[in-house]
C-alpha cells in the first residue's frame, strides 16, 4: 500500500473502533443491531439477484405487504423471504446477548422460517446444504488476523463452493450439431457474503457482529489482496453510514420524550421498537408488549404523535 493507502486504512480501522466501542456504550445499541440486520438482509438480497431496499423488508415486517418482490415475476433467481431466512438464521448461535434478543423479538412479529417455507420452499431445498456447508467452513480458525485473513477465507469459500458436475443442457445447433452446455449455476457468493460479519469478529477487527458489514461485491477479485482492499473501501462507507444511523436514532430517541409517562408505561418501549419497525400493526404490539388490541391501538396513537423518525 502508498502512503494513502495507509492512511485512509488507519482512519477507516479508527472509524471502526468508534462505532465498535459505541455499541457497547450506547442506549440505543438493540435498535441499532435490529437495524443493521435488516440492512444486511437487503444487501444480501442485492447479490442475490433479488435487489429489494430496507423500507420494503420493513413494510413486509410491519405486515403492510406480502415479502418484496413476491408478487413480480417468476424469473427472480431467489426468493426475498428465502434470502431473509438464511441472512436471519446466521443469528441463532450468536452469544451475544442483545443480538439474541432482538432476533427473539423479530420472530416475535415475522417468522421468517414460516415465511420461507410458504414463498421459497424449493429456495430452501437448493440453497439449504450450501448454506449449512459454507457456515460450518466459515467457522474454521484464520490463517491471520485482519481484512487479509478475511479475504483468504472468502476465496477459501468460494473455490468450495464452485460447481462443475451438474449435468448439462443438450443443444441441437441449426446445422445438426449436438452440444452438451454447462449449467448456469445459481450464483452462491451472496451465501458466503453472509458470513462475512462473523468474519470480521472472528479477524478481531469488531468485539460484537455487526450484520451490515457485508462488504463483498457480486464478482470477486482474483486475489486475497485485491479483495482486501475492495473490502476495505465497502468497510470505510459501511462504518461511516452507521456511524451516522447510530447518530440518528439516538436523537430521535431523545426527542421522543417519554417525561410524562409513569414507569409502568409501555409506550418507551413501542417508540424503541417503531424505530426498528416503522408501522407495526396493533396486533404486532399486542403480541410484543403483552396488551389488548385496543390498547396497542391507544398505545400507537400516543407514540406516533410525539414521535421523530
Amino acid at each position: 500500500m502508498d502512503k494513502a493507502q495507509i492512511a485512509q486504512f488507519g482512519d477507516t480501522m479508527l472509524q471502526l473502533g468508534r462505532l465498535d466501542g459505541r455499541l457497547h456504550s450506547s442506549t440505543c445499541a438493540d435498535i441499532f443491531l435490529a437495524r443493521s440486520r435488516l440492512e444486511g438482509a437487503a444487501a444480501l438480497a442485492g447479490l442475490a439477484g433479488v435487489p429489494v431496499d430496507v423500507h420494503d423488508l420493513q413494510d413486509w415486517i410491519a405486515g403492510r405487504s406480502p415479502p418484496p418482490r413476491a408478487s413480480e415475476g417468476l424469473n427472480d433467481p431467489i426468493s426475498v423471504a428465502a434470502v431473509f431466512h438464511f441472512a436471519i438464521s446466521r443469528d441463532e448461535d450468536s452469544r451475544d446477548s442483545i443480538i439474541r434478543a432482538t432476533l427473539n423479538v423479530l420472530r416475535s412479529v415475522l417468522d421468517d422460517r414460516t415465511e420461507a417455507e410458504a414463498y421459497g420452499r424449493d429456495d430452501l431445498a437448493h440453497f439449504g446444504p450450501m448454506w449449512r456447508f459454507i457456515r460450518e467452513a466459515a467457522d474454521a480458525p484464520l490463517s491471520q488476523p485482519g481484512l487479509v485473513g478475511v479475504a483468504e477465507r472468502v476465496l477459501e469459500l468460494s473455490a468450495l463452493t464452485e460447481t462443475g458436475h451438474e449435468a448439462g443442457y443438450e443443444v441441437v445447433t441449426i446445422d445438426g450439431r449436438s452440444l452438451d452446455l454447462p449449467p448456469r449455476a445459481r450464483d452462491r457468493n451472496w451465501l458466503i457474503a453472509a458470513t462475512v460479519p462473523r468474519l470480521l469478529h472472528q479477524a478481531g477487527l469488531t468485539t460484537r457482529v455487526i450484520p451490515s458489514l457485508i462488504l463483498l461485491p457480486k464478482f470477486l477479485p482474483p486475489s486475497p489482496a485485491a479483495l482486501a482492499e475492495t473490502m476495505m473501501t465497502a468497510l470505510r462507507k459501511a462504518v461511516a453510514s452507521g456511524l451516522r444511523d447510530l447518530d440518528r436514532i439516538e436523537r430521535a430517541i431523545a426527542a421522543s420524550s417519554t417525561s410524562d409517562v409513569t414507569r409502568r408505561s409501555k409506550a418507551p418501549l413501542l417508540s424503541r421498537l417503531l424505530m426498528t419497525y416503522p408501522g407495526l400493526q396493533p396486533r404486532a404490539v399486542a403480541t410484543l408488549l403483552n396488551v389488548t388490541p385496543q390498547g396497542a391501538r391507544k398505545l400507537l396513537a400516543s407514540v406516533r404523535e410525539r414521535m421523530i423518525v
